[in-house]
């Protein structure tokens, strides 16, 4: 891997404390940046990790990648003590590996470098992603996504009347008279995927006929034993790797950034 860090100094850590001692420094000097009432415009934190493959288990540990939220906690608590306002739904996010964005201030004495996002600054990313169809019938067994403006409709049928007499275009459809019964439960106007900027993910979001008391959205994650439901046409969910979305009883989408039979 092409370390973009490089430098000559002899004094770098090279065990967990003092990376991670580096990290928080690193980040204490840009949120110093926005003291005060600026901070309340910070919408989240990205630190980018590149480093060697020989130093990377070390930095996972200075970040705590298996509890991540211990990091998150770390940061807060340097925000308290710099008068930094946080919002009270701000996000980290912790990249490993990936290509650094321009816009990312790369740090002097560890292999990272860190990007504050407010409402008027984010990073322009782009993706691509996988839906896969586990339980009822569709046209195909997956679909490509791409992000952008275009939101990815989900219902029954491909072309559905809703309650207000309009037609919409399902882009994932679930036919009428197919013979798999889980689409007699999946609503015309049932759900639908987009892209945030902003986030740099995709969202899945309920429409009318995917909430309480119609047919439901439940999304069920790797990560975690419990199950999301949708209870909200406002409140999207943010997918992650392997998510899997229930529509009515039990036609089942599985969320992916790789295609099938990626190893």
């Amino acid at each position: 891997m092409f370390n973009f860090f490089k430098n000559d100094k002899a004094d770098r850590p090279a065990d967990v404390k003092g990376i991670r001692y580096e990290l928080l420094q690193f980040i204490k000097q840009e949120l110093q940046k926005a003291e005060g009432g600026e901070g309340g415009n910070i919408r989240g934190l990205n630190l980018y990790i590149n480093a060697p493959a020989a130093d990377k288990s070390l930095y996972e540990a200075a970040v705590h990648t298996e509890e991540p939220g211990v990091f998150k906690d770390e940061v807060q608590r340097i925000a308290d003590d710099y008068a930094v306002n946080l919002p009270q739904n701000w996000q980290l996010e912790v990249i490993i590996d990936e290509e650094l964005p321009a816009e990312a201030i790369r740090a002097k004495n560890v292999d990272a470098a860190f990007f504050i996002k407010t409402a008027s600054n984010f990073i322009k990313q782009s993706a691509s992603a996988y839906i896969r169809v586990l339980g009822g019938e569709t046209e195909q067994k997956e679909y490509h996504i791409q992000s952008g403006k275009d939101k990815i409709n989900i219902g029954r049928d491909k072309k559905a009347q809703a309650d207000d007499g309009f037609f919409r275009n399902n882009h994932i459809a679930f036919p009428s008279d197919a013979a798999d019964e889980a689409n007699k439960y999946v609503s015309r106007q049932h759900a639908h995927i987009e892209w945030s900027d902003e986030a740099g993910k995709f969202y899945i979001y309920a429409d009318e006929g995917g909430i309480p008391p119609r047919n439901k959205i439940k999304i069920r994650s790797e990560k975690s034993k419990d199950v999301i439901k949708l209870s909200s046409t406002h409140i999207g969910h943010q997918l992650q790797e392997g998510d899997q979305i229930i529509l009515g009883q039990s036609a089942v989408l599985e969320f992916s950034y790789q295609p099938a039979g990626h190893e």
